[in-house]
């Protein structure tokens, strides 16, 4: 806990989030909202509070944890509702390693009885090697610092379990060739990735298959996508892009994916084929 003279000048020990969580960010506009509606300025309420405009600022953007103090004073100079307290009560850090437009995807994704996915950017997360992760994080811009890149590591690992610890959830991947020919490191790590996902394909639940070169133009042609089905019979989808990602849950939109998905399942080559062709791939190196 922090000293009322150090929140007083800004100084109090908070550490700032680095990765937001959704309920941080729920409980800060709520603060700001109120403070709005009683009509106070940051400063002011900052003096209400005893802590300075910039960690109120702070908290309102979901980047510092309230601690108990602060909500206590709020709670009290925003007309005592008990909305603060109750909801503080439910405010969990960020989910380190994952980005915040990932994380309602990767909830979804543990509860799933059923994920596909289509990549034409990367190997799938859950298909990486630890080398192929490693590369791709380190080449990230802005750069990560290497208690953030061993974080990222650690969370790609843990939801790759996903394959085996559900033996009875289907998973299929479908992915273009081009990315297991994309040279990265050396040809030890080139055949490892290889070897890792040859390995995390060969569960009876998980299906690959791999788009050839030569199979021309088709159906998902719009970008990378992935499919669920919850326990309760609902699809979301889930595409992502540059420093964003999208959770679609318009039935129609859904329903329009799945088809693509499934079209392309056609037009892919067989899991056998796939195979062969990773290991045709390996021996080359």
């Amino acid at each position: 806990m922090t000293t009322d003279n150090a929140e007083a000048t800004g100084d109090a020990d908070w550490e700032r989030e680095p990765d937001p969580s959704d309920s941080l960010r729920t409980f800060g506009a709520v603060v700001q909202a109120l403070r709005e509606h009683a009509g106070f300025s940051r400063v002011e309420f900052g003096g209400l509070v005893r802590f300075s405009k910039h960690t109120v600022e702070s908290v309102e953007l979901g980047r510092r944890m309230p601690d108990e103090s602060f909500v206590e004073r709020a709670e009290e100079a925003l007309g005592n509702t008990g909305a603060l307290r109750k909801s503080a009560r439910f405010l969990t850090r960020g989910e380190a390693g994952l980005a915040a437009w990932f994380r309602r995807w990767a909830r979804l994704e543990k509860l799933a009885v059923s994920l596909c996915t289509y990549e034409c950017r990367l190997v799938p997360g859950l298909l990486q090697s630890e080398g192929y992760a490693r590369a791709v994080f380190e080449g990230t811009i802005p750069v990560v610092s290497d208690e953030r890149l061993e974080a990222l590591l650690a969370v790609r690992t843990d939801r790759q379990r996903m394959l085996y610890e559900r033996p009875t959830v289907p998973f299929s991947f479908i992915v273009e060739e081009h990315l297991f020919r994309r040279r990265f490191g050396d040809a030890e790590q080139m055949r490892g990735m290889l070897d890792h996902v040859l390995e995390h394909s060969a569960p009876r639940n998980v299906t690959l298959q791999i788009v050839p070169l030569d199979g021309g133009l088709h159906t998902c042609l719009d970008g990378p996508v992935q499919l669920l089905e919850t326990p309760e019979g609902r699809r979301f989808a889930y595409s992502e892009g540059q420093q964003n990602g999208r959770l679609i849950a318009d039935v129609r939109e859904v329903s329009l994916l799945q088809q693509r998905y499934d079209t392309l399942r056609s037009q892919a080559l067989n899991p056998k084929d796939s195979r062969g062709l990773l290991e045709r791939l390996r021996g080359e190196l």
